[in-house]
C-alpha cells in the first residue's frame, strides 16, 4: 500500500476528505531553496471551486508548513505540509451504495471495508489540495532554473480553445487565469457548457494541454523511466485522468514518418525541430524542444442523477439518488494539479541526471 512518488525527489500524500487533516511529505529537496507561501497560497486559490461552475465545499485551505524549512529555505530534510479539513458534510453520502464511476467500490476491495469512505475518503479529489501545495514548491524552484509549466483547457464538448502559439507568454499568461483558456472569448462558452450540465443534474469532462519549456535535452532514461513514462505515473494518479498523450500522441496513427518526424536544425547554436510532433522527447529522453502533453478528463462521476448501484450491505441491486455538494466540472481546477504533478515529476528526473543539489 503505497502513496509515494519519485526516486531522488519523493512526494508522500496522506489524509481523507473529510478527516481532520490532508497533507504531504516532501523529501529530497535540496538545501536552502527558498519557500514562498505567498505563492503556495495562490496556487490554491486556482483550484478553490468558482460558483455555479463547482462544488459549494469550499475550504480555506489555510496550509501549514510543520518541518523541513527553517528562516524561508529548505533544511533539506523532509518537509510536511498539512492542511486542514473544516467544511465537512459526511451525512450527504450514502454509506454501502457505491457511486458509479467513482472509487468507493475498489476502496471497499482493497481496504475490506476499513476504510474512511466519507466523501471519498483518500481517494477524493480533496487531496489534491496537498498536492497542489508541494507542487507550488517543485514549480517555484523550476521557475528559479528557467524551467516553466503552462497548462490550459484544450477541449470541453465541442468547444475547442487555441492551442500554444509562443509558449512563454501563454504560460505566463495562463499562471494567473483562475478559468485556464488562451482564446478568452472561449472562456464564456465552455462555462456556460458546464452550467448547462449542472441544470440537468449532470457533469463534463474535457482535455487539458499542458506545455514545458527550458528543459535541457538530455533528461529521462531509455525503457522503463522515460520522460513519458513517469510523466504519466504520476499524471494518472490523479482523480479523473483517463488519458495521456504526448506531441500529436495517437493523431501520429494517421500519418506517414515523412509528416510525424520532426527534422533537426541549427539555430543561435544549439539544435531544435522545425515540428514538435514527438512533444519534446525522443527514445525517452527529452531533446530540447518544449515537452507538450494532453490529458483526458472524464466527467465527475457524481452527479444528481438517478443511477443503478448496489447495495454491498445488503448484497442486492439498488438506485442510487446522490444528493451534497458536488462538481459539475473538475476541469478548471484540474489544471493546477496537473502543472503541479508535473513540476514535481521534473524535479525528481532534474534531480536523478544532475544530483541531488539540483534544482538550485
Amino acid at each position: 500500500m503505497k502513496n509515494t512518488f519519485g526516486q531522488s525527489v519523493a512526494v508522500t500524500l496522506f489524509g481523507e476528505s473529510h478527516g481532520e487533516y490532508i497533507g504531504a511529505v516532501l523529501d529530497g529537496l535540496a538545501p536552502g531553496l527558498v519557500i514562498d507561501e505567498a505563492f503556495i497560497r495562490h496556487q490554491l486559490s486556482l483550484r478553490r471551486p468558482q460558483g455555479k461552475i463547482s462544488t459549494a465545499r469550499v475550504e480555506a485551505d489555510e496550509f501549514h508548513i510543520v518541518s523541513g524549512v527553517f528562516n524561508g529555505k529548505t533544511t533539506g530534510t523532509p518537509l510536511c505540509i498539512l492542511i486542514p479539513n473544516t467544511n465537512i458534510r459526511s451525512g450527504d453520502y450514502t454509506p454501502n451504495i457505491p457511486r458509479p464511476g467513482h472509487a468507493d467500490y475498489t476502496a471497499e476491495c482493497k481496504y475490506h471495508g476499513y476504510q474512511d469512505a466519507r466523501g471519498g475518503g483518500h481517494f477524493s479529489g480533496r487531496i489534491t489540495a496537498a498536492l497542489v501545495a508541494a507542487g507550488a514548491i517543485a514549480i517555484s524552484i523550476l521557475r528559479q532554473n528557467g524551467i516553466l509549466i503552462g497548462t490550459h483547457i484544450s477541449r470541453i464538448s465541442d468547444i475547442c480553445d487555441r492551442t500554444f502559439h509562443s509558449y512563454e507568454s501563454d504560460i505566463e499568461t495562463l499562471a494567473d487565469l483562475a478559468f485556464p483558456v488562451l482564446d478568452s472569448s472561449k472562456a464564456d462558452m465552455m462555462r456556460a457548457c458546464i452550467e448547462d450540465a449542472a441544470s440537468e443534474g449532470d457533469s463534463v469532462g474535457g482535455i487539458l494541454e499542458t506545455a514545458i519549456i527550458g528543459l535541457p535535452a538530455g533528461v529521462g532514461e531509455p525503457w522503463f523511466d522515460t520522460v513519458e513514462g513517469m510523466l504519466s505515473h504520476a499524471l494518472f494518479s490523479i482523480p479523473a485522468i483517463k488519458g495521456v498523450e504526448f506531441g500529436t500522441g495517437f493523431g501520429m496513427a494517421d500519418l506517414r514518418g515523412s509528416q510525424a518526424n520532426d527534422a533537426f536544425r541549427m539555430e543561435n547554436g544549439r539544435v531544435v525541430t522545425t515540428t514538435n510532433h514527438n512533444g519534446g522527447v525522443n527514445g525517452g529522453i527529452t531533446n530540447g524542444m518544449p515537452v507538450v502533453f494532453r490529458c483526458a478528463v472524464k466527467p465527475t462521476p457524481s452527479i444528481f442523477q438517478e443511477q443503478e448501484s448496489v447495495d454491498l450491505a445488503k448484497g442486492e441491486n439498488t438506485t442510487l439518488n446522490l444528493s451534497g455538494r458536488h462538481d459539475p466540472a473538475i476541469i478548471h481546477r484540474a489544471r493546477v494539479v496537473v502543472d503541479s504533478v508535473a513540476a514535481l515529476v521534473l524535479c525528481d528526473l532534474l534531480a536523478l541526471r544532475f544530483g541531488t543539489d539540483f534544482p538550485k
